[in-house]
C-alpha cells in the first residue's frame, strides 16, 4: 500500500471471500456474477495508481455474532480466505480482518482511514449490499460528517451482489439498500464496466 498520506482516491473491496462465494454455511454461488468485472475495475483502478484494499471476515470461533447467523468465515480456514480470481490485488499490506457486518471497525482500518490527509473519494464494491457493503457506506458517511470531511462515497450496482434465500431476495434487497444509501448521501451509479477479461480465466465450475 501506498503512504496513507497521499491516498486520495481509495478502492475498498468487501468480503470477496470463499465463505461467501465458493463454500460454507452463507454462501451464495450467485454473488460469483461480479467477479469478471470485478477483476476488471480493479485492474484499471490500480493503472490510475488508485490504492485499493480488502477488508474481509475472519471470525473469532465463538464469535457473539453466530448467534445471528450460521457459524461462517472463521479465522484461519478457508471460508476466510480472498477468492482466488482476486489474489493479484492482494498483498501484505492491504488486507484489513473484522469480527463483525461493520468494516469501519476491522482491526487498524480506523486508525489508518484517519492518516489519509488527502483523501477525496472512496469506492465500495463487494459483498453483502444490503449487509456488509451497506454497513460499510453508512457508518462511513456519519464519520466523515463527524470530522466535518468533505469525501465522497461512490457505489456502483454491478460491482456489488447480495444473496438469495427464502426470506432474503437478491434484488429487493439490494434496491433497499441503495436508495438507504442515497439518502444518507452515498452516490450510487450504474455504469456497465466493459471487460476484456476471458471469461475462461475464471474457473467458475468451482462457483457451484
Amino acid at each position: 500500500m501506498q503512504n496513507l498520506k497521499d491516498i486520495s482516491e481509495l478502492v475498498i473491496v468487501v468480503d470477496m471471500i470463499n465463505g461467501f462465494i465458493k463454500k460454507g454455511a452463507m454462501c451464495d454461488t450467485s454473488i460469483g456474477k461480479i467477479i469478471p468485472d470485478m477483476k476488471k475495475y480493479l485492474k484499471n483502478e490500480k493503472d490510475k495508481g488508485h490504492t485499493i484494499v480488502f477488508i474481509k471476515e475472519a471470525h473469532d470461533i465463538d464469535c457473539v455474532e453466530f448467534k445471528k447467523f450460521p457459524i461462517h468465515c472463521v479465522k484461519g480456514t478457508q471460508e476466510a480466505q480472498i477468492i482466488e480470481e482476486l489474489k493479484p490485488f492482494v498483498d501484505k499490506t492491504n488486507v484489513y480482518e473484522k469480527n463483525s457486518t461493520c468494516a469501519l471497525f476491522a482491526k487498524d482500518f480506523l486508525s489508518d482511514l484517519s492518516k489519509m490527509d488527502k483523501l477525496k473519494k472512496i469506492n465500495i464494491c463487494g459483498c453483502c449490499t444490503d449487509i456488509c457493503v451497506l454497513n460499510l457506506a453508512l457508518p462511513l458517511v456519519n464519520y466523515f460528517d463527524e470530522k466535518n470531511l468533505d469525501i465522497n462515497i461512490e457505489i456502483n450496482k454491478n460491482l456489488v451482489a447480495t444473496f438469495d434465500a427464502d426470506n432474503h431476495d437478491a434484488k429487493n434487497y439490494s434496491e433497499m439498500a441503495f436508495k438507504l444509501m442515497q439518502l444518507n448521501g452515498v452516490k450510487v451509479v450504474d455504469t456497465k464496466i466493459e471487460s476484456n477479461v476471458n471469461h475462461d480465466e475464471i474457473n467458475f465450475s468451482r462457483l457451484i
